[in-house]
């Protein structure tokens, strides 16, 4: 196996362009699991820790572009007030071990259904930047996953980077898992509330193909909070926002949980959100 350690952002695209089998690496949380049980043998490892661009984070215009090499612990850190969603999934990755390595890039690179960094960026309406030596590319994140551990990634590129809007109001993000810390979500969900724009985002995971969003449930929701009113939400609203979470997703039976528990947590993790997301929002 080789391996290839480039130092600048154009040596790692000019080496995934002359060796597009090469599987990136940067945290090495995902990658080297599967190569320790020998599920995956490529012919070349593409080491980016060396590639200070992918650690940098910065504003632009109303957006935030976040490097793909960032990791979780900066993520909660130095972007916890501005991304509350996607730190309060950073939380819950892993130990602080693995929060100090693993980054959202990777996550995404992996493409898991049940990437905790997924329904945050689901819920946002992140968009993901792409990059080879044939140009730059931003593929909106509900368009990237394209099914099991498969995105849009083409050969020879490289996640560059994610871009979000800072959240003004409303975030939040919980799962359920097997235990209460370094565990596969059984099912988890994001959402955002904008108070300002008077919308609603969502992020399912770990209970369909890939990550999901739940258009209907959010259309739903933007039709029928009041959003003048600092008051409680309607529990009527608050039922049928979790039914209709639970309809957008597609479970199976696995080892972590059956179907009908995973379409039972999601309604109840979707109403549980909304009330969190909702007072944190006035």
């Amino acid at each position: 196996m080789d391996f290839l350690r480039p130092s600048t952002w154009e040596e790692a695209l000019a080496a995934k362009a002359a060796h597009p089998e090469a599987v990136p690496i940067a945290g090495g949380t995902d990658v080297m699991v599967e190569l320790n049980f020998d599920r995956r043998r490529p012919p070349a490892l593409l080491d980016l820790t060396r590639v200070a661009a992918l650690t940098e984070w910065g504003g632009d215009g109303d957006l935030l572009r976040v490097g793909a090499g960032v990791p979780y612990r900066r993520i909660i850190e130095e972007l916890g007030g501005r991304l509350p969603g996607l730190a309060m999934a950073a939380r819950t990755v892993g130990s602080p071990q693995i929060r100090n390595r693993g980054t959202v890039g990777g996550n995404l690179g992996s493409a898991s259904p049940a990437g905790d960094a997924h329904p945050p960026l689901l819920a946002a309406g992140a968009e993901i930047e792409l990059a080879s030596v044939r140009g730059v590319r931003r593929v909106p994140v509900d368009e990237f996953f394209t099914g099991p551990k498969r995105s849009v990634l083409a050969p020879d590129e490289l996640i560059a980077a994610f871009w979000m809007r800072p959240a003004r109001t409303g975030d939040q993000f919980a799962k359920i898992g097997t235990r209460n810390a370094m565990v596969i979500a059984v099912c988890s969900f994001a959402l955002t509330l904008d108070r300002e724009r008077r919308t609603v985002g969502t992020g399912i995971g770990s209970a369909a193909p890939t990550p999901v969003r739940a258009p209907a449930a959010e259309a739903f929701l933007a039709a029928s909070l009041d959003w003048d009113s600092p008051g409680a939400v309607p529990p009527a609203v608050a039922a049928e926002f979790g039914r209709l979470v639970a309809a957008a997703a597609a479970p199976i039976d696995d080892v972590r949980g059956t179907a009908a528990y995973r379409r039972h947590a999601l309604s109840v993790l979707a109403r549980r959100t909304l009330t969190w997301a909702w007072e944190g929002s006035r």
